[in-house]
């Protein structure tokens, strides 16, 4: 088979992946066949098959694909610069139609959905950084940021920093969520600490922390395993000491 040849049973190959989506959407289609797909709009004139495969082997999954350094997926045979690029695209706009989707609906109803949200946007980051969620006071979600990046604990992150942006937005509860970089679930009594700390800063200004999440490879919930519960059993006990002295 000649080079003409080869590009025109290429090119049909992937025609027939783009009317499969267009009739379907990725309903049938492997890991393989997105990527193949993927790549192919970076690299239009060739057979990426065999790249796409490459991917999945090297990185284990589709999502870990996506949240790969260009460098590391550039090192990958058939991958250039526009792949990687097209790639590390997808992935920031999928994290912002995640984070669009929750504003102005109410946590209780879409908690499933904020988790996603914060799973996709931090599992997988190299550095640690803290998110907050902003609430209303029938928690329709407001907003969220990043308030912090780098070490996230008691020492590093300012109370008032994240207590103004609170304010700013008229918020009367938040949600707060950081990553374990290392995968780790479990809280570290630094992880503690800091959510202690913001739930008495929180509670002197009328302001309610409802869940902080740590994302590593999966999602832990403070709420879901009655640790602010617990928190705020604390916290009120140690207000009603300081109010008697």
């Amino acid at each position: 088979m000649d080079k003409g040849e080869w590009q025109q049973k290429g090119a049909g190959h992937r025609g027939r992946l783009r009317d499969r989506y267009l009739s379907r959407g990725l309903d049938g289609f492997t890991d393989t066949e997105i990527l193949e797909l993927l790549l192919s709009f970076g690299t239009p004139r060739k057979d990426c098959k065999e790249s796409a495969r490459e991917l999945l082997a090297r990185f284990g999954t589709l999502a870990k694909v996506l949240e790969a350094p260009a460098i590391q997926l550039q090192e990958v045979p058939g991958v250039g610069p526009k792949n990687s690029f097209a790639i590390s695209f997808i992935q920031a706009v999928a994290s912002r139609y995640l984070q669009q989707r929750i504003e102005g609906k109410r946590y209780l109803h879409s908690s499933a959905e904020v988790r996603q949200y914060l799973e996709h946007s931090m599992r997988g980051l190299k550095r640690e950084i803290l998110s907050v969620i902003y609430l209303d006071s029938s928690h329709a979600i407001l907003s969220s940021e990043v308030v912090a990046e780098g070490t996230i604990n008691v020492n590093t992150v300012y109370p008032r920093e994240l207590v103004q942006g609170a304010l700013t937005r008229h918020a009367a509860a938040i949600i707060i969520a950081h990553n374990h970089p290392s995968g780790a679930l479990r809280p570290s009594p630094q992880d503690i600490s800091l959510t202690k700390n913001l739930y008495l800063i929180c509670s002197y200004l009328q302001i309610q922390l409802l869940d902080h999440f740590i994302v590593g490879d999966g999602v832990y919930s403070f709420a879901d395993n009655g640790m602010i519960d617990t928190i705020s059993r604390e916290c009120l006990k140690l207000r009603e000491t300081l109010s008697r002295r």
